[in-house]
């Protein structure tokens, strides 16, 4: 029989909400194209029975659930992670948010792999409440994870001082590599191909959103600048700070979410704006560098180590400001840090990559399992059903 898996934590497949179901999407594939039979976990709104479908030859269990917010992935994790225990298979959990719900798997000796995400506890959007029950929950997946992923080797050290260091391993996040694009889909929004920047970010001071405005801004422009997010500024302060700091140079388009939209804006750009000053491997940033796009990031360990040769930093918005009339000005440079970003994701963060280093992480937890003997009056795990 072939080895089985099934995938919780994340919203479900196809890939339409973030970066975890993306991974959650590529590795399936993967896996299953190398002969693993292969459960993904869905969330859907609403009320009704547990379905069960095949996509691309993943099978799918949807799982409806009437609650939206925290409190609907409360109770889908809780419900999903009860229906994985009763499998007996292997799990990879995506995420630590209700680790609380992981020591079922625990208390019955399920193999559990972990990715442990960012150090999603110390994001000051959370508001004080919200941080404690995460910062909680990442002590208790850090427990009773059977192997923990760290996405980038700064998440690594910060996790070996939680848990043993035999069961981190990291693992980045993949992009696939973006060699060609339509160009009508810039055109759409009056962009001309090779003459604007792109910003993408969830639209929050932690993503130096500001900053990043007011560095472009500082002065007349040969490009545009695009910010794809969903702003509200009637609503929120800080967006509206924001809008208020762009010259007339600066797109605010609104939240795109289709991939390939995004792909071909990122690919037709002449660089990448990356203001992220928390977490681990960003999947934006492995994106960008896909498209071949040269990066302006916010200098950091996360960042330094994901971009490395393909970015120019800053600290400051002068820093913005001088990178942007570096970048604008000097196409060698252009053509050098595009090379550089290309070189650096086919070394690190092509899904092939990525997702065998996930298989050989997967047969571990397999490998360490079935070398256990079985609780009295049960059966050895073996990752099978």
């Amino acid at each position: 029989m072939p080895p089985t898996v099934r995938i919780l934590g994340t919203h479900g497949i196809p890939a339409g909400y973030g970066g975890f179901e993306t991974a959650a999407e590529n590795v399936a594939r993967y896996l299953v194209g190398r002969g693993w039979r292969v459960v993904v976990y869905c969330q859907d709104s609403g009320t009704g029975p547990i379905r069960e479908d095949v996509w691309n030859g993943v099978e799918r269990v949807t799982v409806p659930v009437n609650r939206d917010g925290w409190l609907g992935t409360s109770q889908f994790d809780l419900i999903t992670i009860r229906h994985a225990t009763a499998h007996r298979d292997l799990c990879l959990t995506f995420g630590y948010n209700t680790a609380v719900f992981n020591l079922l798997q625990k208390l019955a000796r399920v193999p559990n792999v972990v990715n442990m995400d960012g150090i999603e506890w110390s994001r000051a959007r959370w508001g004080k409440a919200r941080q404690a029950i995460l910062y909680v929950n990442e002590r208790i997946a850090c427990w009773v994870g059977d192997e923990l992923i760290a996405d980038h080797p700064e998440i690594a050290v910060y996790l070996r001082s939680r848990a043993s260091s035999r069961k981190i391993t990291t693992i980045t996040y993949g992009a696939p590599a973006v060699t060609s694009a339509p160009t009508a889909i810039p055109e759409e929004l009056g962009l001309t191909p090779g003459e604007y920047l792109t910003l993408i970010a969830r639209p929050i001071p932690e993503n130096s959103i500001l900053e990043l405005v007011r560095g472009f801004s500082a002065r007349r422009r040969p490009v545009e600048l695009v910010v794809l997010g969903n702003y509200q500024p009637e609503t929120d302060d800080y967006h509206a700070e924001v809008m208020a700091a762009a010259s007339d140079q600066v797109r605010f388009p609104g939240a795109i979410y289709e991939p390939e939209r995004v792909q071909a804006l990122r690919f037709h750009s002449l660089a990448y704006l990356h203001g992220h000053t928390v977490g681990g491997t960003n999947p934006s940033l492995v994106e960008a560098m896909g498209a071949g796009n040269p990066v302006i990031a916010h200098d950091n360990p996360y960042n330094r180590w994901v971009a490395g040769a393909a970015a120019r930093y800053f600290t400051s918005e002068t820093d913005v400001d001088a990178a942007v009339t570096e970048l604008t000005a000097d196409a060698g440079l252009v053509s050098r840090l595009s090379a550089a970003a290309r070189e650096r994701h086919a070394a690190e963060f092509t899904w092939e990559h990525v997702a065998g280093q996930y298989e050989q992480l997967l047969l571990k937890a397999i490998g360490r399992y079935q070398s256990r003997p079985a609780p009295a009056g049960g059966k050895t795990r073996t990752g099978n059903t």
